[in-house]
């Protein structure tokens, strides 16, 4: 039968904020391709919120996930997102062992922390479930933060690192599995901010001016634009430019609107532009 290509997204749905799936969704189908949610967890609005109700998944992944191998599903890529607990990692291992074929590419974004911190719903036991990820990866996009928990090494100082150590990070990760890994949001100096691209051995540095400050989303809207590309048949670099590229119009819309932080990427203004 033939049909669109197709990816299993992994993560939270949540309704405000413009995070998560609300936001990996649309971006996916704008670029063609079919996204089918795995809920992780439903929530209102995103934690950036000073009240949030949420509604944890966890019980019903793993019956969600066996309706879907009953139906004899199958998918090109499986992305995942946040992830709220040691059981949900060992249920995504498992689903991806259950879905993952031949040419099935599978793309992790470990959302763990930022600024040199974790969130607080990880544990040590979290972060060590994480790196057994990294072994069933074929791409991984961490943020500095994330790249160096998941190597198990100190946060530079001030977030200040070089490309040479960059280059020495992105080779350790691809040393636990991922083939492809992208250190995203590394900001240089004031006016830049850059993604460290690692793939067949070599790293190169992609810029971008900076644009406001950080905003909720960002990281899933990379993850999604960059992860539909590379289905499609894309290159990496021209994945990573093209979803560079999107964020930064959105940002550019987001500081004219003066939009809280937390309300994310008006990315709905230039969806029809995706392709």
């Amino acid at each position: 039968m033939k049909r669109q290509k197709r990816i299993a997204l992994v993560n939270d749905i949540t309704g405000f904020g413009r995070c998560s799936v609300a936001v990996e969704l649309p971006l996916i189908s704008a670029l063609k391709i079919q996204a089918c949610p795995l809920p992780t967890a439903l929530l209102s609005v995103h934690t950036g919120f000073p009240e949030h109700y949420m509604d944890d998944y966890t019980s019903h992944m793993r019956p969600y996930m066996e309706s879907w191998q009953q139906n004899k599903l199958d998918f090109d890529g499986i992305m995942t997102g946040f992830l709220g607990s040691e059981e949900q990692i060992q249920i995504v291992i498992d689903f991806i062992r259950m879905f993952k074929g031949p040419d099935t590419r599978v793309m992790v974004d470990p959302v763990m922390g930022d600024h040199g911190k974790l969130y607080k719903s990880y544990t040590p036991a979290m972060c060590r479930e994480m790196r057994r990820l990294l072994s069933v990866a074929d791409l991984v996009t961490p943020n500095l933060t994330e790249a160096c928990e998941l190597l198990d090494i100190p946060y530079p100082q001030d977030g200040k690192v070089t490309d040479r150590e960059l280059e020495r990070m992105a080779k350790g990760l691809a040393e636990h599995g991922p083939a492809q890994v992208v250190i995203t949001g590394l900001h240089e100096g004031e006016d830049k901010i850059k993604n460290f691209l690692y793939e067949g051995g070599r790293g190169r540095v992609l810029a971008a001016p900076k644009i406001g400050g950080d905003r909720s989303g960002s990281g899933d809207a990379f993850a999604a634009i960059v992860g539909a590309s590379l289905i499609k048949g894309e290159p990496l670099e021209k994945a990573v430019q093209k979803a560079a590229s999107f964020i930064n119009r959105c940002l550019e819309f987001a500081v004219e609107l003066d939009l809280p932080w937390n309300y994310g990427l008006p990315f709905e203004e230039y969806l029809t532009e995706l392709h």
